[in-house]
């Protein structure tokens, strides 16, 4: 995946604290997007939300977590995956609104990307700047598909318009 020279370099303090907790909450993110997926009723919605979950986040949980383990770095705790339930089995007073949802994942991408940027500048070494370059690039991606969707469904609130 990544040169051998640049592998051998060890990290610092920093990419440590990163890389660990950038996995940590990774994992919890997972949790909360299968959470989320239970929730939605909009088809167009739902079908983002699996293809994010599959395509973006389960993908760099594996790829930090490889890195942590080929570096001896102990692993983050995970919370236990949830079941899929049916959404009529959701009480209507305890269930997200699919525009909730999608503002929830749209901070949670916009968040994501501002994280990655931090770790892309603190890293010292150029393979893992180069792949949190790759995170926020996909994250950055998808924010335009929401965007795309929640235009497309009217969940967009806009501020007011200031006309002079």
């Amino acid at each position: 995946m990544f040169e051998n020279k640049q592998q051998e370099e060890p990290f610092h303090s920093g990419e440590v604290y990163h890389l660990w907790s950038y996995l940590y909450g990774t994992k919890a993110t997972l949790v909360t997007m299968q959470i989320l997926i239970n929730h939605s009723g909009d088809q167009d919605l739902k079908t983002f939300l699996e293809d994010v979950l599959e395509n973006s986040f389960t993908q760099e949980e594996q790829q930090v977590e490889t890195i942590l383990k080929e570096t001896g770095i102990r692993l983050p705790p995970a919370p236990p995956d949830r079941p899929n339930v049916e959404l009529q089995d959701i009480p209507a007073g305890a269930r997200f609104n699919d525009s909730e949802i999608a503002g929830l994942v749209q901070k949670e991408l916009m968040t994501g990307r501002l994280l990655c940027s931090y770790i892309m500048a603190i890293s010292m070494r150029e393979d893992i700047g180069t792949l949190f370059g790759e995170f926020h690039t996909q994250k950055a991606d998808y924010e335009s598909q929401l965007f795309a969707i929640t235009k497309d469904k009217g969940w967009i609130v806009s501020p007011p318009i200031n006309v002079k």
